[in-house]
């Protein structure tokens, strides 16, 4: 069964994310393709460092070359944000990347992009995941890559440079070159290394690296950038002297941070930083996206500058739903994902990282230093997050007590209002409580945001408690 969540189709390999499968995917969208008239426009498609990937490419290249769709074949391992961009620059309809991003190394999966290089809306997926689970063997056209490549269907492509110089024009080198930061980069075995390389060494920052070989199994770590996955990067950053570390995850659409002091910067701290730094240093203009899990520092931010704060649902195609409706100059996520506009229509790691690199520059502070200041201005919010793995029937049992009964425990602060549009989220005066499902793995989560770390700690265990997850 093949299903669509936030993130793309994610599975386990050899499990649900099998040869079959992905064939059946390839079908469904060359099906939607010649509906809609564009096959000849074609897509670009692209893979990371996973086990299978390039692999699982091609047998999903090869359906596409054998439906008539054309294909535009990134030759070798890149960042996710690399092929959104591509589908924005050429003007493609469509675009795919072969990743699971930061999920466990046993996962794999398939990201899918529309016209203007953003995520794949839901009705997109949706279609495309009904049209793929009822296909059978001998519904599915292929053709042989070599010969697909041969008859110009599958046509390979290097756009990394004009990505990378996309990044370039956007960013103020002239101000990294004055400051000549020393940073360590964190690639966690993914696909950053090298674009963020280009980018500060151009920009003249010293570069240490660690984590950068191809290991299928990240190291036995989770290749996402949170503060367990880190230590090698805080331990490297004082080791170096370093300015900051920079981490992505195993796509490269996320990023982490870990200040000169080697302590870890917050996602949601890094969106405010940048937020803050975009309004107040470089005078731009524009209200902030943010999800439903993410910091409520935002909204105070744009307020003080006149400006509003729009929320969504989780998923990242949300935020950039929500950017293009209300013109916003930022969108982010606490999960570390984030964009700005001009650039593409979703989250980027190596942008990202070098507009913070950028602000740093600019601000002639540390980092430690820049995080006081923010706090010192708009007050302190701390989060804290916990996640579960659960069975179906717990989640189920989970569901019906806070969406279909709507009940809640008993909290001490009072409760603003509740707000069902993805999960169950309680407002109050100077916080909040979210408890939902994952929409890229079989676990539930609970977030919380309050002024101090004890306080958004006991929010996330009061909600454990009522739902039973402890």
């Amino acid at each position: 069964m093949i299903q669509f969540g936030t993130g793309g189709w994610r599975a386990v390999i050899g499990d649900g994310f099998t040869r079959d499968n992905i064939r059946r995917v390839a079908a469904a969208l060359a099906r939607r393709m010649k509906k809609e008239g564009c096959t000849e426009e074609g897509l670009c498609v692209g893979y990371d460092r996973r086990f299978l990937s390039r692999e699982a490419l091609i047998w999903f290249c090869e359906v596409l070359a054998g439906e008539g769709v054309k294909v535009y074949f990134v030759n070798m391992s890149c960042p996710t944000p690399q092929i959104m961009f591509t589908v924005k620059e050429r003007k493609l309809p469509y675009g795919a990347m072969v990743t699971a991003s930061h999920n466990p190394a046993i996962w794999n999966g398939i990201k899918l992009f529309t016209a203007g290089g953003r995520d794949a809306a839901q009705d997109v997926t949706e279609s495309i995941q009904e049209t793929a689970n009822s296909l059978k063997d001998g519904e599915i056209r292929s053709m042989d890559f070599e010969a697909a490549k041969t008859e110009g269907k599958i046509i390979i492509i290097d756009p990394r440079d004009a990505y990378l110089d996309s990044i370039l024009r956007q960013v103020n080198t002239d101000a990294i070159r004055k400051r000549r930061l020393r940073i360590v980069l964190d690639p966690m075995f993914g696909v950053s290394l090298t674009g963020l390389q280009t980018i500060l060494y151009t920009s003249r920052c010293d570069v240490d690296v660690i984590n950068d070989r191809h290991d299928a199994f990240f190291g036995r770590h989770l290749p996402a950038p949170n503060p367990d996955t880190l230590v090698d990067l805080q331990y490297a950053v004082k080791e170096h002297n370093a300015d900051v570390g920079i981490a992505t995850d195993g796509d490269a659409d996320r990023l982490g941070i870990i200040d000169e002091k080697g302590n870890y910067i917050t996602a949601n701290e890094t969106l405010a930083l940048l937020y803050s730094y975009l309004l107040e240093q470089k005078g731009w203009k524009g209200p902030a996206v943010r999800n439903i899990a993410t910091t409520h520092l935002l909204d105070r931010i744009a307020e003080a500058h006149g400006e509003k704060c729009i929320e969504v649902p989780v998923g990242f195609k949300h935020i950039s739903a929500g950017m293009e409706a209300n013109n916003a100059l930022i969108g982010g996520e606490s999960s570390g994902g984030l964009t700005v506009r001009g650039h593409i229509a979703g989250k980027d790691g190596l942008y990202a990282a070098s507009l913070l690199v950028e602000m740093l520059s600019v601000s002639g502070k540390k980092l430690s230093e820049l995080v006081a200041d923010l706090y010192s201005r708009y007050g302190e919010m701390h989060a804290a997050e916990y996640d579960w793995a659960l069975t179906p029937e717990k989640k189920e049992q989970i569901h019906h007590l806070v969406m279909d009964e709507k009940k809640l425990p008993s909290f001490e602060q009072t409760v603003v209002r509740v707000n069902y549009m993805d999960g169950c989220k309680v407002y109050f005066e100077n916080g909040w409580v979210i408890v939902r499902p994952s929409g890229t793995e079989p676990r539930i989560r609970i977030f919380a945001e309050a002024p101090t770390q004890t306080e958004a700690e006991a929010l996330v265990r009061k909600m454990a408690d009522f739902t039973g997850l402890e």
